[in-house]
């Protein structure tokens, strides 16, 4: 109406129609209208590079909307050059050192991001921060966010000490200047207690997500966009923590606001039923978490069309169900379709395409086609560890994936190799107590059985059951 109505009176391209346009296509993105916001903001950018010029401060404007929205339709490769182009353009006009040029450098990092180019996003992301701290001061905002940022991609990096320090300097810097409540400072304490759940410190990630969620039900009201996602991750820490059924409450909660307030539809609301469903997986009830996968599938498919990230990792999920559920081939018939569509989407080497390799190997395993998981997991493992290092919680995961598939081929020597290596390093990295040490000593105990190692298999059963006591 309000576009139909600034055409009507001042002109399709007058400067106030255009913002008009934007603003209905900010708004369509918040309803999960991607498609129409595209197209709104692909006309913005048309009119204001034809009016104003192509380096117009407006005009880069609307292109950094546009990138934005590419990023929501999954087209990461568009987002970027996009981002590039607008980054070269600040460059040029205003200075490596203006704020907005520092701001569509952040806004590329993401887009690597995106496209699993975490080390140069990290570049990318410490470059912002050095040159906003250097301008603005270590206290402003700015610089607060850039830490913040960098502190995502070291977690993306598997570098979660790195990622932990920089989250507590940000949330004391944000306690002290703006007060514990401040919604800034609820966001850094939320951003902790994720850390915190990478490092396996499950408690003190609860800690954090139940004070966030006391402070914002509080301050903003329990039906408010940030109090549903602390309590989405409250859930979820919930579940690391074996609590499944305080997980099941709280998400069955969520998506019931979700639904009733953003409708049945909106991608927060599917997120959040996908959410539920891997609960009901983790509670064993694969038919219900079944049910609810199909439905987000179907959604997904419907709105956002079936090459988009989202429809792609809605398939890969209810192909784990089916797995769960002995539905083997099913489970594969899936995740075929998805690494067909991940490798010509993102690339060979992006963590989503090397995931459901992992995924589509555990299926040949249970197919009893333990060649071709080998032969995948073997894949995996050199890409892992290649992206992203040796040392990478997804690399070590890829290294004990590997490990088990030897082990239920009978090849208990290969597995003892690796499952050694990846036990010294999961202690090292993550301590001996953290679930995922555990389950590696777990592996190593069963392979020493195997090779009737009875000496080592009753130290290591002994070091398990005194670290489970101590949790």
């Amino acid at each position: 109406m309000v576009v139909e109505k600034s055409q009507l009176l001042l002109g399709e391209d007058h400067p106030h129609t255009l913002l008009a346009m934007l603003n209905l296509a900010a708004t369509c993105s918040k309803l999960g209208g991607f498609q129409k916001a595209e197209e709104l903001e692909v006309l913005v950018l048309k009119k204001r590079t034809k009016v104003l010029g192509e380096d117009h401060p407006q005009t880069l404007s609307a292109m950094g909307n546009l990138a934005s929205t590419y990023s929501d339709l999954g087209e990461f490769q568009k987002a970027r050059d996009l981002k590039v182009l607008v980054l070269e353009k600040h460059t040029k006009l205003l200075g490596e050192d203006h704020r907005d040029t520092l701001s569509a450098m952040g806004n590329l990092a993401s887009a690597y991001s995106d496209l699993g180019e975490f080390q140069t996003a990290e570049g990318l992301k410490v470059l912002v921060l050095e040159k906003r701290a250097k301008i603005l001061g270590a206290d402003h905002p700015d610089t607060l966010s850039a830490i913040n940022n960098l502190a995502s991609t070291y977690s993306q990096l598997g570098k979660f000490q790195k990622a932990e320090g920089l989250e507590v300097l940000v949330l004391e810097k944000r306690t002290k200047l703006l007060g514990e409540d401040h919604p800034d400072t609820l966001s850094a304490m939320g951003n902790l207690a994720s850390t915190y759940s990478d490092l396996g410190e499950f408690q003190k990630a609860k800690k954090f997500e139940v004070l966030v969620l006391e402070q914002r039900t509080k301050f903003l009201g329990e039906d408010h966009p940030h109090t549903l996602l602390a309590m989405g991750n409250l859930a979820s820490t919930y579940s690391d923590l074996g609590e499944f059924q305080k997980a099941e409450e709280l998400k069955v909660l969520v998506l019931e606001k979700r639904t009733k307030l953003l409708g049945e539809n909106h991608p927060g609301t599917l997120l959040a039923m996908g959410n539920l469903a891997s609960t009901y997986s983790d509670l064993g009830e694969f038919q219900k978490a079944k049910e609810l996968e199909v439905l987000v599938l179907g959604r997904h498919t419907k709105l956002l069309g079936e090459d988009h990230p989202r429809t792609l990792l809605a398939m890969g999920n209810l192909a784990v169900t089916y797995l769960s559920l002995g539905d083997f081939n099913k489970a594969k018939e899936l995740e075929v379709l998805v690494l067909e569509k991940h490798t010509k989407l993102l690339g060979e080497d992006h963590p989503d395409t090397v995931l459901t390799m992992g995924n589509l190997a555990r299926t040949y395993s249970a197919l009893g086609q333990f060649k071709k998981a080998e032969e995948l997991e073997v894949l995996v493992l050199e890409k892992h560890t290649k992206l992203l290092g040796a040392d990478h919680p997804d690399t070590l995961r890829a290294m004990a994936n590997l490990a088990v598939t030897y082990h239920t081929s009978g090849d208990f020597n290969k597995a003892l190799g690796l499952e050694v290596e990846v036990l010294q390093k999961q202690k090292q990295i993550l301590g001996t107590r953290h679930s995922h040490t555990i389950l590696a000593m777990e592996n190593l105990e069963a392979t020493y059985q195997d090779l009737g190692k009875q000496e080592e298999m009753e130290e290591l059963q002994q070091l398990i059951e005194h670290t489970k006591k101590s949790l």
